[in-house]
């Protein structure tokens, strides 16, 4: 039998050690961040003073400062996700209906389903058991994985999101019939810093596996090129011991 006492206090390490991991990250990006506001802040004054200009060595240098404004730009992304994957694991769970929350998400994301001519179809079960989930991190996964479904249909497609319960289980399926993946992307997709696009931060699978993961559930994906891609999400009905102590919301 497994020694609960020794299992208690390495969870307890572990844990004090993913804050201390998370508090830094939080230190780093408020170092990082004040310096890229103010380079943002001076290029937008620069651009001012030098866009109604018709000299050709001003045009010259606005072109310059636009690919520097474009670079700032996604390291600020790269930033954001960054800071996303270290907090991932930080719950606070709610006891909720996973329909409800899927339902509420596709409403704010009608309008760019629409914009980008990608037929929602949601499939959910009438009858599912309720689960506790940190609604902030679950609607993160949610986003991430509808934009990655997005951006793999560009000319448009279906997206279908369906919920069952299977063996004391909640699972999401979303189901896309994008360009699909290939057998090598398909094996590297939950590597940090692995990506396919060419502004890709590579944390974005990452950062879903892992928030899944710290609610006990688990995440599968079967691809195909030119067939499109579905990935599987199940969340524990029962939880475990681990998340037994962890914050619950009224």
């Amino acid at each position: 039998m497994p020694d609960k006492s020794h299992e208690a206090t390495e969870r307890e390490r572990f844990e004090k050690q993913y804050h201390e991991i998370a508090v830094l990250a939080g230190g780093l990006a408020h170092e990082i961040r004040n310096p890229l506001s103010t380079i943002h802040m001076n290029l937008e004054l620069l651009f001012e003073e030098l866009e109604e200009s018709v000299d050709p060595i001003a045009q010259r240098v606005l072109r310059k400062m636009k690919t520097i404004q474009d670079q700032c730009e996604n390291l600020e992304d790269i930033l954001e996700a960054f800071l996303q994957f270290a907090r991932a694991g930080e719950l606070h769970l709610e006891e909720v209906n996973l329909v409800d929350v899927v339902s509420e998400f596709l409403e704010f994301y009608k309008p760019k389903a629409q914009e980008h001519n990608i037929d929602v179809r949601p499939h959910f079960s009438s009858d599912l058991p309720t689960v506790r989930l940190d609604l902030r991190l679950i609607k993160q996964v949610l986003t991430n994985l509808v934009q990655n479904a997005q951006q793999a249909m560009p000319e448009g497609g279906l997206l279908e999101l369906q919920t069952s319960h299977r063996n004391d289980s909640v699972v999401l399926e979303i189901i896309d019939t994008g360009c699909g993946m290939s057998p090598q992307a398909l094996e590297k997709m939950f590597q940090v810093f692995f990506s396919t696009k060419p502004n890709g931060s590579g944390l974005g699978l990452p950062t879903v596996r892992k928030i899944v993961e710290a609610h006990h559930g688990t995440i599968q994906c079967e691809s195909e090129l030119n067939r499109g891609t579905k990935f599987t999400l199940t969340f524990p009905v029962r939880l475990e011991e681990e998340l037994a102590g962890q914050e619950v919301k009224d």
